[in-house]
């Protein structure tokens, strides 16, 4: 099976934040729109700035970071 990769500039990203109710504060993190001090966070509970966001994993808010690690996680996640 073929496998599809998609990649976003910085502009595409703002608006999918957007579908999902969710922008940037002053420093760059992503918030909830409604409220603007609140940041979102990863499953690890950290706060994601929008140059370490990778993605949101399918049917939840979970936000996922672009390091490695992070992308090892999901990876073996998704797996099973």
């Amino acid at each position: 099976m073929a496998q599809i990769r998609i990649t976003f500039d910085k502009t595409m990203k703002e608006d999918i934040l957007h579908l999902y109710n969710k922008t940037l504060d002053e420093e760059g993190f992503i918030v909830e729109k409604d409220k603007r001090t609140q940041r979102v966070l990863t499953s690890n509970g950290e706060e994601i700035h929008m140059n370490e966001w990778a993605g949101i994993t399918k049917g939840s808010e979970e936000f996922v970071k672009s390091d490695a690690f992070s992308l090892l996680a999901l990876s073996k996640k998704m797996k099973g």
